[in-house]
């Protein structure tokens, strides 16, 4: 038995169980108000399931949208299955949670982060916390260290 316990992997527990939970609810009743979501998920994670043009055209990452149309959105307990629409061609995809790096409702400025399993192991330090409505910028897998506000990208 480990003489520490794991902060950083019971976070992340809980916070793909929120996650969870948000999908579960808008599989039941659907999506409330101005409610949509930007999932961004590695396309190399060996769960993930999605079209060979899609996985070919974002080889390591992928950022979806659940907003105006989906269809057959159906919550498991490794992960979600949803039709999307991309250029007019629905297409089934399937997302386990733990392939998920961010999940963010621009609508009431909540966004959530996931490191990678090598960041893992690393403490979490309070400073390193996102605040609500705030996602990290990542270019080319190196962390640039802005912290951008969603209010900036609304119309």
């Amino acid at each position: 038995m480990s003489e520490d316990i794991d902060y950083g992997r019971l976070m992340h527990q809980a916070m793909r169980g929120l996650i969870k939970t948000v999908l579960t609810d808008v599989a039941e009743r659907g999506l409330p108000g101005a409610h949509h979501f930007f999932i961004t998920f590695d396309t190399l994670h060996p769960d993930v399931q999605i079209a060979e043009w899609l996985s070919e055209r974002y080889p390591g990452e992928m950022t979806v949208v659940m907003q105006h149309w989906f269809d057959n959105l159906d919550v498991g307990d490794d992960g979600f299955s949803i039709t999307l629409n991309f250029g007019d061609q629905p297409e089934p995809i399937y997302i386990p949670y733990d392939a998920i790096k961010t999940f963010v409702d621009p609508s009431v400025e909540f966004g959530l982060r996931f490191e990678a399993a090598e960041d893992d192991e690393d403490e979490i330090e309070p400073e390193d916390l996102l605040e609500p409505g705030d996602i990290e910028v990542e270019d080319d897998g190196e962390h640039k260290g802005d912290v951008v506000s969603l209010d900036s990208f609304r119309k």
